[in-house]
């Protein structure tokens, strides 16, 4: 059903406008500094917390109000429009290529823990909750890796769609920029230096972005889905049933 290519676009746009408008408003309160301004002197420090700018991070844009509420909302629409598209995927592989179940599956509980971590880091508020929130984020961020790594495999040995010669390149890309990526965030977030503390919030929105288009691309396995895939992914097939011997 063509209808169904709503759903990755859907997740794509209100990932990339949600986070985005957020960390306008946060700039526009000045709670966070510009992301393209790398040398200012009035940011947050341990001696000083008012009357300065946090790191443009996308954590650190939904902290105040009245952002955060807006920031938990897009979070949270992400996480449970993300747990939709694994499952959702998941009955496309079971339907079309059972053979790489397994495989299919690992991929489901990735993303499932991938949703949940994103879910805690979105309605635990960093200024108040920072170990759960840094704690949901970190393993949201490390999941989205492995994730992407099994998809674009799937991606190799399932052919779904028939443009597969054409998506796969282009997910390798996308997975191998989210692991390089995920891997500098994380050494330059620990960092105490402004500028590398500053360069890591620019290295989280390309991860946010990367991910987002990484998403976009499954509008086209979506153009060949059905409800059909879903109610079999829910009930038995037919094929795993046990035969019944019915007495004349």
């Amino acid at each position: 059903m063509v209808l169904w290519i709503i759903f990755p676009i859907s997740l794509s746009l209100l990932s990339f406008i949600g986070t985005w408008t957020v960390y306008g408003l946060a700039f526009s309160n000045n709670h966070v500094c510009s992301l393209t301004d790398w040398g200012r002197d009035n940011n947050c420090t341990e001696n000083k917390s008012t009357g300065c700018c946090l790191v443009p991070t996308i954590s650190s844009s939904g902290t105040n109000l009245p952002e955060n509420s807006l920031f938990t909302a897009t979070i949270n629409s992400g996480a449970f429009l993300f747990l939709l598209f694994s499952i959702f995927h998941h009955a496309h592989i079971m339907e079309k290529h059972a053979c790489h179940s397994m495989l299919s599956k690992f991929a489901v509980v990735f993303g499932m823990v991938a949703a949940a971590g994103a879910f805690t880091a979105g309605n635990c508020n960093p200024g108040y909750l920072s170990l759960l929130h840094y704690l949901g984020a970190g393993i949201s961020f490390v999941c989205v890796c492995f994730y992407t790594v099994l998809l674009t495999d799937l991606t190799r040995k399932c052919v779904l769609t028939g443009y597969e010669k054409f998506l796969y390149p282009l997910r390798v890309t996308s997975t191998v920029i989210q692991i390089i990526v995920t891997i500098c965030y994380t050494i330059l977030f620990a960092q105490e230096e402004y500028f590398y503390i500053h360069l890591s919030a620019v290295f989280e929105w390309m991860l946010s972005v990367n991910l987002e288009l990484f998403e976009l691309s499954y509008a086209v396995e979506f153009f060949f889905f059905s409800s059909f895939m879903l109610s079999n992914l829910l009930s038995k097939r037919e094929e795993e049933k046990p035969l019944m011997m019915t007495l004349s």
